[in-house]
């Protein structure tokens, strides 16, 4: 049989799948929005979650696709194995099929075994199939009617049991699971395989003896009690590793042997000069590499920049984890991974148009985002230098954990970079202390997200009907509850048959409102707050701090029309400014994301460069007269997401559509968006922008107000005005004004410069006049008013100017008005003698109630008792003349 390519594998898998009658659908974005539980989409079933979880209707009971899914930790610490095996990525591809209340065990054991056996072609005798044992402790019995499908393709010690961690999967600590059934091959040569069953390797770590395919069979809901029921409708979620897959039938034995990532090593070997299988460090490097630019690229398409917070703090230390790896093992002191994206879109573009559409912005990303490590790098080693020069001072072998853990957390700086450093130096690196400094972190991270769910209170049956679009209030019922719990803070979260408030979702926040309860007699109802309203799981959940006193009673929800209406107006108001950002500065604008609440708007947008004032007043007329225009709200449910192409809407990269989307109109500017619109841009008032900045390499942020905003922006900029006026008498060329007092302002400060230095030349003469000679040691000495910078130039000066073989002391005992310093210099000569002015200045400033440091020849102090000051000063020139302070 033909070898097959990479591209032949993934094709071939949605093929079969679709000739068993199964919907193929394109691969969800990798970063996830919208759901607080997940960051990164970490298998294929994150996108039938809502589906699964029966808070989405059913459109397709077969469902088959290929999702590029990213994992940075769990079963396996799968980002530090990453590089160093054959088997383990950060970004991966996962082949999937799915049944929702259609097949179950039967159809998905047979269809697995044609697919991997007769279509593939792959040796029976490889594989392994594993089985849930059973958990007496839960009443689970073993899976017998999975082991029974198996036995039909398999041997009985080719079908082995698994305990609960490896063959009962869980969606969590609460929701869907069920038993799952392992696909194992088993690849080592003939002759390993004769000598030692797979059997006794298989899910052992052994990277020859692997996992390719999870069969899993949910059947059960686990409940916050730990109790398990019967779902009511079965689901089958299938997961096959791509990448494993391919290293079993291109006949390797690592995955980065394979098509998928041969490719991107020869280009890294080819930029770095180094031969891949050469050297098992560099070997590593690359692989890394290969693995990271992956994820990078594709995080970046799906519009997750790298940041220091949430996702984009776990794509930046992606980066810079292959950044370090290049520069340790590399050599790589330059910027170079961006250069990698041709040979990826060649090798995935096909699978994923998005790389090749994206190229600029990811390249431009990743470029400035190596070259800000690099500097990181740079400066965390001048840091490590300076922490080994010191503790080679004090005889010190072993750096403080607690130094190593500042240079990590604070500066970028990895840990294993500093250990090699280290060595390099004859010395070591408390890592028990390091740990525990890096474990107090995460344990302040984990409570600060840590949230206790309870069950859901169910008191009737049905979904929510989202009428905000129309309505501002209307007539619901409680449909389930429960409390939560966050930050010892009790909260309860509502669903509501129909709500009128909008859950936060594409950077609009949620809304806020009431809940009142309809009384039977004619006395005001009972009101309950919302406090906000959030997505979850595709069900709207209302935040309430109590619940109302019947749950079960008819309500009027109502939300905040005022606060509503702000947030609609900054709402539309972001749409004209993407229309007029693209006619201003060009086509190449597309939205990265954007914020809109009820007292301000953010915009961020692909471009590469500052925008001008010129063209931020260009943008701000082309809004505002439409504004003006009052051009009515056309708003589109339900369309076709190829007809809404058609209009002309514009589609964001990373964002998941549905076959039917929501088309909204101002005139020219039409967008696919769920969110909340004014009826017609005359409400919006006006928008002016107030802030404009670069939050990553290609992209810019606006930051805007409109309406009332707009008016206090306007006011705030008019009082100003006034008050300046006014301190100028009201002067007609106010700008002219200003700018001649500041020219004036200039010129007195050059006077007071020249001034100061005179006044420093004439001190400087002084204090040499009334030099004297104390055991072969000239001491210049000053005491008076004056501050420290001028004695500092003073001691410099002096230095400059005595022979470097004279043995000179300066030592100035400053008053400036309630404060007072000390300043102390030695000579080369005095220094060599085995003086230390930083030790002689900690000495002297006990006098002063103050402390301060420096370098051996140069130090200063600070404090605040000016009585002492004298006997600074004369404690410090004992301590030289008697000869009796050397270090």
């Amino acid at each position: 049989m033909k070898q097959l390519t990479a591209k032949e594998i993934r094709q071939s898998f949605l093929d079969f799948f679709a000739s068993k009658g199964h919907h193929i659908v394109p691969s969800a974005p990798m970063v996830i929005k919208g759901d607080p539980t997940l960051m990164f989409t970490n298998a294929g079933m994150n996108q039938f979650k809502d589906v699964i979880l029966g808070n989405a209707p059913v459109k397709y009971p077969r469902i088959a696709d290929s999702q590029k899914c990213l994992r940075v930790s769990g079963k396996h610490n799968d980002l530090e194995e990453v590089g160093h095996d054959t088997y383990h990525h950060t970004m991966f591809e996962m082949l999937g099929n799915w049944s929702f209340g259609d097949y179950f065990k039967k159809e998905a054991i047979d269809w697995a075994w044609e697919y991997l056996v007769d279509n593939l072609g792959l040796n029976p005798a490889q594989l392994y199939a594993t089985v849930f044992e059973g958990s007496p402790a839960e009443g689970l019995s073993r899976d017998d009617e999975a082991a029974s499908y198996w036995a039909k393709y398999l041997p009985e010690n080719h079908i082995l049991e698994g305990n609960k961690k490896d063959n009962f999967w869980e969606m969590g600590d609460t929701g869907p699971c069920g038993p799952c059934s392992e696909i194992h091959i088993d690849i080592r040569p003939d002759d390993e395989r004769i000598k030692t069953p797979g059997a006794a390797l298989v899910n052992k770590d052994n990277p020859l003896v692997i996992e390719i395919w999870n069969l899993v069979f949910m059947q059960y809901n686990r409940k916050s009690d730990g109790s398990l029921d019967p779902l009511p409708n079965k689901v089958i979620d299938t997961g096959m590793g791509f990448e494993r897959l391919c290293m079993a039938l291109q006949g390797t034995k690592s995955n980065y042997d394979t098509d998928v990532f041969q490719p991107l090593i020869h280009a890294i070997a080819d930029i770095t000069g180094s031969k891949y299988g050469a050297d098992k460090q560099r070997d590593i490097a690359m692989r890394v590499i290969a693995d990271h630019v992956r994820t990078i690229a594709f995080s970046i398409t799906d519009g997750q920049l790298p940041s220091n917070a949430k996702a984009g703090y776990v794509i930046r230390r992606i980066l810079r984890r292959a950044v370090r790896y290049g520069y340790t093992f590399l050599e790589r002191r330059e910027a170079f991974m961006y250069r990698l994206l041709p040979v990826l879109i060649d090798t995935m573009g096909a699978a994923y148009p998005e790389l090749a559409a994206q190229q600029e912005l990811i390249s431009k990303v990743m470029k400035e985002e190596e070259d800000a490590f690099l500097r990181t790098l740079e400066t965390g080693i001048r840091l490590l230098d300076k922490k080994i020069e010191d503790s080679r001072t004090s005889g010190i072998t072993v750096l403080d954990g607690a130094d190593a853990f500042v240079l990590y957390d604070t500066y970028g700086f990895p840990l294993d970079l500093t250990e090699l450093i280290l060595r390099e130096n004859g010395m070591s690196v408390d890592i028990e202390t390091f740990n525990s400094e890096m474990q107090k972190q995460k344990e302040r991270a984990r409570n600060a997200a840590a949230v206790e769910t309870g069950d859901w209170t169910v008191i009737r049956d049905g979904d929510t009907e989202f009428v905000g679009y129309d309505q501002t209030e209307c007539e619901t019922r409680i449909l389930r509850y429960r409390l939560i719990k966050q930050k010892n803070k009790e909260l309860y979260q509502i669903v509501l048959s129909q709500t009128p408030f909008y859950a936060e979702m594409g950077g609009q926040t949620g809304d806020s409102g009431w809940l009142i309860e309809v009384q039977a007699s004619e006395v005001e109802g009972l009101q309950t707050n919302i406090l906000d309203v959030k997505r979850e799981n595709n069900l709207s959940v209302h935040i309430a701090a109590k619940l109302p006193t019947d749950p079960t009673a008819t309500f009027t929800a109502k939300i905040d029309v005022a606060k509503r209406i702000r947030t609609e107006c900054n709402h539309s108001a972001t749409h004209l400014l993407h229309e007029a950002l693209r006619e201003v500065i060009g086509k190449h604008v597309e939205q990265k994301g954007s914020y809109v609440s009820p007292d301000t708007l953010r915009f961020d947008f692909s471009h590469y460069q500052k925008v001008t004032d010129e063209e931020i007043r260009r943008v701000e007329q082309i809004v505002n007269a439409r504004i003006r225009e009052d051009i009515a709200l056309d708003e589109r449910r339900h369309v076709p997401i190829a007809e809404a192409r058609e209009m002309g809407a514009m589609a964001l990269f990373g964002e998941k559509y549905g076959e039917d989307v929501r088309v909204v109109r101002f005139g020219s500017s039409i967008e696919l968006c769920g969110g909340t619109h004014i009826p017609s841009t005359g409400r919006i008032g006006s928008m002016y922008v107030v802030g404009e900045s670069s939050i990553a390499a290609g992209v810019r942020r606006i930051e805007a107000v409109t309406g009332e905003g707009a008016e206090r922006l306007f006011y705030f900029v008019q009082d100003g005005i006034r008050e300046l006026k006014a301190m100028f008498n009201n002067v007609p060329n106010l700008a002219a004004t200003v700018r001649k007092s500041i020219e004036e302002n200039a010129e007195l400060k050059k006077q007071l410069a020249e001034y100061a230095r005179e006044r420093v030349a004439a001190l400087k003469q002084q204090i040499l006049a009334r030099a004297e000679v104390r055991n072969g040691v000239k001491i210049l000495i000053y005491k008076g008013n004056g501050n420290v910078d001028a004695f500092r130039d003073i001691a410099f000066q002096i230095k400059g100017e005595e022979p470097s073989n004279e043995t000179v002391l300066f030592v100035a005992g400053i008053t400036d008005g309630d404060k007072c310093g000390l300043v102390v210099m030695l000579s080369d000569a005095l220094v060599a003698d085995g003086f230390n002015a930083a030790t002689l200045i900690k000495e002297g400033s006990k006098h002063i109630q103050g402390g301060g440091g420096g370098q051996p020849h140069f130090a200063t102090a600070g404090g605040k008792n000016s009585d002492g000051v004298p006997t600074a000063v004369e404690t410090i020139v004992k301590l030289v003349v008697s000869d009796v302070f050397k270090l």
